[in-house]
């Protein structure tokens, strides 16, 4: 029996009890029963059972008694739910249920049985959800900033495909403003062979950019100086866009859409207009826009944010905002429900202003628009880049530690906690370290499935009764546990709590593999139990296995 089995005959136990005083003439406030309100927990303490429910306490003041009244009163109706084995009322009116073996047992077939989609749910269908992240300039390769929102904004997708939501992962290229001639003047002085300008960009890439741009270009040198800096500029910034696209594939994370900023400050040569203009238009329209100290303004105050903010400048120059704005309001035209952005450390005064421009444009800012601020990482014994100087680029990265490492880590905790990892643990082929610790109970779930093939073991007979070893109880009951563990997850948009899950699965495995054999001893016959047990090993696989994929993380068939 799985949890959302029993939550089912828990739900239709209470609302038939609800019912059944309604039609006794009982004075029962409205208010419709949700499967939410059944939801169950798994006790601290196993001894408690299996299952625990707060449901008493939640409907016993609308029905107007005590909590530990009314579980006693539905408990002989929970006892005869079938696979259920006791049931006891605890504290205040906790009710611990407790399964019978069988019961307990079966969800390892199910597991076997629904394979890649076990532990899928539709709690999120009907969401659409636009999910940016990383959106790096493209005027120099990723670093270890990068890298981490790069595995937490793609694990987080994947939770909440894994839970209905349709989302479309987006890459926002910085691909306008001054850091861009910035960029191009720092390509054309390397091509040169000039000392880089005051604000330009160090690094041994950029010579190596140059040097691209000279064999794309070879009349590069003799342009006049404006033409020279923006064919340098746009050259270079293609090379170093496949670069980091690159790098993002090489280490997992696919884009569905890498959208342009200047696509914001492009005119339209049939209307003469551009997005940004647009969108001043569409804020104005809804009564937010002013003029004041000759500049356009849009009053953000009004939703919350700590001061207006300008649109366009005295000079008529565009601010940032603006093409914020125009961004904003191309993914609501896009038909997203959720605009998702995770931005990092340094961007923290940027969540008053985003939900306060989702208000503006007629969204509910909570809940159109989530910002995730990531904290700062650091990773012990990396290196500086070489070509980049000054930072640790992805790619050094990928080739010390590995991309499943580097992804399993950094998706371990939470974004908003400030993060030191350690090089050498994370190359540690040991239990201290964590990734190595879950691919390894992967590897060893097949290696136990080939053996058995050879010892000729197979799922031919399933007795969930047989699988009644403390370590079998532990075990099942922690694998019934991923389908809230996911859900859950995407809820709080938390995979971290994926990676913590997989290690609890790993540790009962690893204690199940020394204490229950799948395979017979001697001359030991095959047996109905060596059969279930190859059925729960399978099934802990298949588990391991999902939930590595949901953190973009490889499992391993031997290590």
């Amino acid at each position: 029996m799985t949890p959302e089995q029993l939550s089912l005959a828990l739900f239709d136990i209470v609302t038939a009890r609800i019912e059944r005083r309604r039609a006794a003439g009982e004075a029962v406030p409205d208010g419709a029963v949700t499967i939410a309100d059944l939801a169950l927990e798994r006790p601290r303490n196993r001894d408690h059972g299996d299952w625990a429910s707060n449901v008493a306490m939640k409907f016993a003041g609308r029905l107007g008694t005590n909590p530990r009244a009314f579980a006693a009163e539905i408990t002989p109706e929970i006892e005869a739910i079938p696979g259920v084995a006791s049931v006891d009322v605890a504290g205040p009116g906790f009710i611990n249920i407790t399964l019978d073996v069988a019961a307990a047992a079966e969800i390892a077939r199910q597991i076997v049985d629904a394979g890649d989609a076990y532990g899928h749910n539709d709690s999120l269908a009907g969401l659409s959800v636009n999910m940016e992240f990383v959106s790096a300039n493209p005027t120099g390769p990723l670093h270890l900033g990068h890298t981490r929102w790069a595995a937490l904004g793609d694990a987080i997708a994947r939770v909440l495909r894994a839970s209905g939501a349709v989302v479309a992962t987006e890459y926002y290229i910085n691909d306008a403003g001054n850091q861009m001639d910035n960029f191009g003047l720092s390509i054309l002085a390397a091509a040169k062979g000039e000392p880089m300008p005051e604000k330009g960009y160090p690094g041994a890439y950029i010579g190596e950019l140059a040097k691209h741009v000279l064999e794309s270009a070879p009349n590069l040198l003799e342009l006049p100086l404006d033409e020279a800096v923006a064919l340098a500029r746009d050259l270079g910034y293609l090379k170093q866009l496949e670069e980091i696209k690159d790098s993002l594939e090489r280490f997992h994370v696919h884009f569905d859409v890498f959208f342009s900023e200047r696509t914001l400050h492009a005119v339209d040569p049939t209307t003469g207009r551009s997005l940004i203009d647009d969108a001043a238009d569409r804020l104005r329209a809804q009564g937010h826009v002013f003029e004041a100290d000759d500049a356009v303004w849009v009053r953000t105050t009004d939703f919350g944010d700590d001061k207006d903010r300008v649109l366009t400048r005295g000079n008529g120059v565009v601010t940032y905002f603006a093409a914020d704005a125009a961004y904003y309001l191309s993914k609501k035209d896009r038909g997203f429900t959720e605009k998702i952005y995770l931005l990092g450390a340094d961007h923290h005064g940027y969540v008053g202003r985003l939900k306060a421009l989702a208000a503006a444009a007629g969204d509910d800012p909570n809940v159109n628009i989530s910002v995730l601020i990531g904290q700062l990482v650091n990773l012990n014994g990396a290196k500086l880049s070489k070509r980049a100087g000054n930072i640790i680029e992805l790619d050094d990265l990928l080739e010390w530690v590995g991309a499943d490492a580097l992804r399993y880590s950094l998706a371990r905790y939470p974004a908003d906690s400030p993060l030191s990892l350690d090089g050498d643990v994370l190359r540690s082929k040991t239990n201290d370290n964590p990734v190595f610790y879950v691919q390894y109970a992967h590897s060893r779930t097949r290696s136990v499935a080939r053996n058995a093939a050879a010892a000729g073991v197979e799922r031919s007979a399933f007795d969930p009764s047989l699988l009644s070893h403390e370590s079998e109880t532990e075990l099942l009951g922690s694998l019934q546990e991923f389908p809230r563990i996911v859900q859950k997850s995407a809820e709080l948009r938390e995979p971290h709590r994926i990676a913590r899950y997989l290690e609890e699965v790993a540790g009962h495995y690893h204690r199940w593999y020394s204490q229950a054999r799948v395979l017979p001893l001697g001359e030991e016959p095959i047996s109905d139990l060596h059969r279930t047990r190859l059925w729960l090993n399978d099934a802990t696989g298949q588990v391991i296995r999902n939930g590595l994929d949901l953190l973009g993380v490889s499992a391993p068939e031997r290590m």
